[in-house]
């Protein structure tokens, strides 16, 4: 695994990810939950391909601002990039962006787990 590595995932606003759907707000705006996890698809995209058998990655935090709204209709593109490997820990920059231009950036850490090891923990 290297620095570096990046993945863009997008979505359009819909009814579905509204900050009035996901309970986050009352307006049909794109939700800062749905940014959040478009961000943090992006980051576990951008490494799945370098990990072993078995292994995936896990989201422990995430910092970021929702400085613009995106109504309904508004194609959404959230991309992260490595930027530091520390062993386990990876950590991420992250922005979203909307047709209009950056809707929200922040930084992201997740850790490459064992799947079985991590899921016998919730058992």
């Amino acid at each position: 695994m290297k620095k570096g590595l990046s993945y863009t995932s997008t979505t359009i606003v819909d009814t579905h990810n509204t900050a009035r759907n996901m309970g986050s707000g009352d307006l049909d705006v794109f939700a800062t939950p749905a940014m959040t996890a478009l961000m943090e698809n992006a980051a576990m995209n951008a490494v799945a391909p370098e990990l072993g058998p078995g292994q995936t990655t896990v989201g422990s935090e995430i910092t970021s601002t929702h400085i613009k709204p995106s109504g309904i209709g508004a194609n959404i593109a959230a991309t992260a990039v490595l930027t530091d490997i520390d062993g386990r820990k990876l950590t991420f920059t992250v922005a979203a962006r909307d047709g209009e231009g950056m809707i929200g950036e922040g930084t992201h850490i997740r850790y490459i787990v064992d799947r079985e090891r991590f899921m016998q923990k919730v058992r």
